[in-house]
């Protein structure tokens, strides 16, 4: 006998339309899975709304895809709570990204014998409000010199805030006249002092549950320009190493929707930034990338709520501490035992042959909708929302020939395949 299971997601958004419209429009391509039970699931979504709660309540989304909930905090106290009362799988994780940001995933990665880049936390310039801070600070603080640890991590670097993103607080300090300026700016922002590397690439990963894009980043250029289309853009080794380090970090630390940022020379790859709460998934930015991230989004939201995956609460990132502590493996050795972990925390194989035998069909339905007047409707509509009347026909020209490229790469794979 068989019976229908429904399955809602919810999308918590802010000041998003065109990623969460193409979310809707591919999941409805998804259609009914029937699985081996006998079980038929149907998955819809619905953008959720914002309003008091009853710590109680039950709660409708099984999985929530927020968008908004690392700055507004009464929704991240809702997704809490609904992730701890109600079992409603999360991405990504209220709770590792309020206590895991930058600065102990920065420690994380040293520990696991990866090259970040070296790195200082230095004191507030001005002062928490606090009533305690002035006796506090009168008794404990010690004085520093500033200028000391930046001679000794060496000019150029960056100062930048511990929990930052978004390119939040960031300046590039090429001097002290540059350092004493950031400084005094920083206010009551918590602040990274960190070195930086000559490099040959600028490479950003973004990753979603177990699948992986790895992109030429430029970002110099504007969000218009910044993902280069550079096919094999690095060496064999240094490309294993930067998409490994994406689903590592997103494994260590439970997060399913996050992009990593890392420096290039050669096969050398220095991590710099995988804390992103919010990776960029917008049209405008991601143009050639973006049909790949919201099928990889749509993929992985189908996956678990099908196959019933349990949120991840704690974390085992012991596992990865003792493999980093052993002197008998080499670095590409760990990074291999790292990546096993993480592949066995996103079920790498079972993802691969769940969508090999119910999402067959997606990869043709999402180059057809990426084709359809639906699609080019969306990209308008955002171009309008985004640029000046006297810049659209550019931008439209601009994306539009680069997704146009994605067409023939896709339909050149697909051929393949």
């Amino acid at each position: 006998m068989t019976h229908t299971r429904n399955h809602l997601i919810g999308l918590l958004l802010g000041a998003e339309e065109d990623w969460p419209t193409a979310f809707e429009a591919l999941l409805a391509l998804v259609g009914p899975i029937t699985t081996d039970d006998g079980v038929t699931h149907e998955l819809t979504s619905e953008r959720l709304t914002i309003e008091p709660f009853d710590l109680r309540q039950p709660v409708r989304t099984e999985l929530v895809i927020d968008r908004l909930a690392y700055w507004y905090y009464h929704p991240r106290e809702w997704l809490k709570k609904a992730a701890l009362m109600n079992d409603t799988y999360l991405l990504n994780s209220p709770f590792t990204f309020q206590s895991m940001e930058k600065h102990s995933a920065y420690v994380a990665l040293m520990r696991l014998g990866l090259k970040v880049p070296e790195t200082w936390l230095v004191p507030y310039k001005h002062p928490v409000d606090n009533v305690r801070w002035a006796y506090t600070s009168a008794k404990y603080n010690r004085p520093f010199d500033l200028k000391k640890i930046a001679r000794d991590l060496g000019y150029p670097m960056y100062m930048k805030p511990f929990d930052g993103g978004g390119w939040r607080g960031v300046s590039r300090i090429d001097d002290e006249a540059d350092l004493v300026k950031a400084y005094d700016e920083s206010g009551e922002m918590l602040m990274h002092l960190q070195s930086t590397v000559e490099y040959d690439h600028f490479a950003r990963a973004l990753s979603i549950g177990p699948e992986t894009m790895v992109m030429d980043f430029r970002p110099e250029q504007p969000m218009h320009n910044r993902y280069a289309v550079s096919y094999d853009f690095l060496q064999p080794s240094a490309g294993k190493q930067t998409a490994a380090i994406s689903r590592i970090v997103n494994a260590m630390f439970g997060w399913e929707f996050n992009s990593c940022e890392m420096l290039v020379k050669g096969d050398d790859v220095y991590p710099i930034d995988y804390a992103n709460a919010c990776p960029d998934v917008a049209v405008t930015s991601l143009h050639y990338y973006f049909p790949w991230a919201i099928k990889a989004l749509v993929r992985w939201s189908a996956f678990c709520l099908v196959t019933g995956r349990k949120g991840p609460m704690d974390l085992e990132m012991r596992r990865y501490f003792d493999i980093a502590d052993r002197e008998d493996l080499t670095d590409e050795e760990k990074l291999d035992a790292y990546l096993a972990i993480a592949d066995e925390y996103f079920d790498t194989a079972a993802y691969w042959a769940w969508c090999d035998r119910y999402l067959p069909h997606l990869d043709a339905a999402v180059l057809e909708w990426v084709q359809s007047d639906a699609f080019d409707s969306l990209l308008r509509s955002t171009v309008v929302t985004t640029y000046p009347a006297h810049e659209r026909d550019r931008f439209m020209a601009h994306f539009g020939g680069l997704i146009g490229l994605w067409v023939k790469d896709e339909k050149a794979r697909l051929a393949a395949t």
